[in-house]
């Protein structure tokens, strides 16, 4: 089974919710399925964004079913936790181009290389605009639109560090969210910690 199909697979068993099956229209009719999650750090490579979502819905249900998430009462519906990890970065549909650099190679010679460049038409931000474009398909609970708004912690210096506590206090998904899109881009999709 490809990602695109796992992700249809555990998209569909566990995400019923009003609007559902419109979301993923649009996605299959977007170029989620094709789209880099970077354009140059993790998953930077053509299907990396479906990839990177599905390493963050397994890297979630694994913290929620660990002894500590367990001990903090962390308890969550199947369904939510494939709506915040499964949909946490929407927000890189359509921002992404094919181009190339050059670069030189181990010999010093100069050498065309393909990339991805980042063009936004909305830019909106991160979370909250994953949370905008799910919100015009389906509702959201306030946890996970808060899951999804902070799930990229306090990586962002552009963030405001109290805004990211108060949330991770009021909502214990987004933390939760934050450590499996963390652990998914710094550890599972990293080139250093790859076997």
């Amino acid at each position: 089974m490809n990602s695109k199909e796992r992700f249809i697979e555990i998209y569909k068993a566990n995400i019923t919710r009003d609007g559902a099956d419109k979301l993923l229209d649009y996605l299959i009719a977007s170029d989620f399925f094709t789209a880099p999650a970077s354009a140059r750090y993790h998953s930077s490579y053509e299907g990396g964004l479906v990839d990177h979502s599905l390493n963050v819905y397994d890297c979630l249900v694994d913290y929620l079913a660990s002894p500590s998430a367990k001990k903090l009462g962390f308890s969550y519906s199947d369904e939510s936790v494939a709506i915040v990890s499964l949909l946490h970065d929407l927000c890189k549909i359509g921002v992404y181009k094919k181009g190339f650099r050059n670069v030189k190679d181990e010999k010093g010679v100069w050498q065309r290389v393909d990339t991805f460049e980042y063009d936004d038409q909305l830019p909106y931000g991160h979370g909250e605009k994953s949370v905008y474009i799910i919100s015009g398909f389906m509702r959201l609970s306030r946890e996970e639109a808060f899951a999804i708004r902070y799930h990229m912690g306090y990586s962002s210096e552009r963030e405001d560090p109290r805004n990211v506590s108060a949330a991770f206090e009021m909502f214990p998904l987004a933390f939760a969210v934050s450590v499996a899109d963390s652990e998914a881009t710094y550890y599972i999709e990293s080139d250093k910690y790859k076997k």
